[in-house]
């Protein structure tokens, strides 16, 4: 099996605006090149794309390939359930909106302190184990984003896991709050296979500042910028699996071009992604990763990540002239909360991977464009 998997977290849309708008013309070209490459890992939750990810795999892929040609992962996320007894009616709809009868991997879904708490409440690992020995789970495993004290606690409390997927890349490697490396190492003490989500940060590693990028193309001038994210997370022992969500056929063409026999990152390499990681430290305002998992619960309807990327594009702005990032905010606005309009609830920060202080990096997207309209902004 290649190293490289189809993340079903991000796909093509006809209207950026509506995550579920899917463009089905251009994701079933996406999936046919993929696997026409070789590659057939694809992954996806009950969650993305307000809960009809699992329904886009089913008619981009599962309807239109013979089940044994390509393997399928989904997750259950814990925070979710109210009862034990939803956890069965939760995966038979899973299998149902999938079209599959079993799942090659399947998780338990982005474990922290709160998520792993209730997992253990309504014996989400035990009945993941019952259903791997009932043959509709192939592989068990979770997703987690916490500490890796946590993470050791998770693994010595469920020795039987098959495999864990962890956030691992180049920024985040040794990272305070997210430390990829040390959840690595405790991965590999337990000697247990490895698959990486977020090799590129949720596409910021894809496009890096420019003098970044310069050192970058100075040592290798062919190679992508997301080719260096991919291949320093796929060349580290024990990952077996590194997960990017593609939607372009520009980003599946380069994916599986380096990865159909991919090299790891060499120690020159390491020294210029150790520049890198400076660079993009003082580039970055808000290290949002859009997962859009804090938007799900938001009393507010506040388009969280979305509005953090517009204010790091405000702030990256090489004149003062924001305009442009005024105009895509008060488009959402017009639709959603604005920034100003959070109530510090925390709901949000109990479940973002990246442990952002949303409610307090808000005030600062408020600041910036709350209060402003097109006519003053461009006098």
């Amino acid at each position: 099996m290649k190293k490289l998997g189809f993340g079903y977290m991000r796909l093509p849309l006809l209207e950026q605006s509506n995550q579920t708008s899917f463009d089905y013309e251009t994701l079933n070209r996406l999936v046919d090149t993929f696997m026409d490459r070789g590659f057939n890992y694809f992954d996806t939750a009950l969650t993305y794309h307000e809960g009809r990810s699992e329904e886009a795999l089913r008619k981009s892929l599962v309807e239109r390939y013979p089940r044994q040609s390509f393997r399928v992962a989904t997750k259950l996320p814990p925070r979710v359930l109210n009862s034990a007894e939803e956890q069965e009616s939760i995966f038979q709809g899973q299998l149902s909106r999938c079209g599959v009868d079993y799942f090659d991997y399947y998780l338990v879904h982005n474990l922290g302190v709160s998520a792993y708490a209730q997992a253990e409440k309504f014996g989400t690992f035990d009945f993941v184990q019952e259903k791997k020995r009932e043959g509709k789970i192939k592989y068990a495993g979770f997703s987690f984003h916490d500490s890796p004290e946590l993470l050791e606690r998770i693994l010595s409390d469920h020795p039987d896991q098959d495999f864990v997927q962890l956030q691992i890349n180049y920024l985040d490697w040794d990272n305070p709050s997210i430390q990829s490396r040390r959840c690595y190492e405790i991965a590999r003490n337990h000697q247990i296979p490895i698959i990486v989500m977020e090799p590129c940060k949720g596409g910021n590693l894809a496009k890096v500042p420019q003098e970044a990028e310069d050192l970058m193309r100075r040592h290798a001038p062919k190679s992508s910028i997301p080719s260096w994210a991919i291949r320093f997370a796929a060349g580290l022992d024990g990952v077996f699996m590194v997960l990017s969500g593609m939607n372009t056929m520009d980003q599946i063409v380069d994916n599986t071009s380096y990865m159909a026999n991919f090299h790891p990152i060499n120690a020159e390499e390491q020294q210029i992604l150790d520049r890198v990681v400076e660079i993009i430290h003082k580039d970055t305002a808000i290290p949002c990763t859009t997962c859009r998992y804090c938007e799900e619960g938001c009393p507010e309807h506040i388009a969280i990540p979305d509005y953090f990327s517009l204010y790091n594009s405000a702030k990256r702005a090489v004149t003062n002239n924001t305009t442009s990032q005024l105009v895509y905010y008060l488009n959402l606005a017009s639709t959603h909360g604005k920034a100003e309009d959070c109530i510090g609830c925390g709901q949000c920060e109990d479940v973002c991977p990246q442990h952002l202080q949303i409610s307090e990096l808000l005030k600062n997207v408020s600041a910036e464009f709350d209060g402003k309209s097109l006519i003053t902004n461009t006098k």
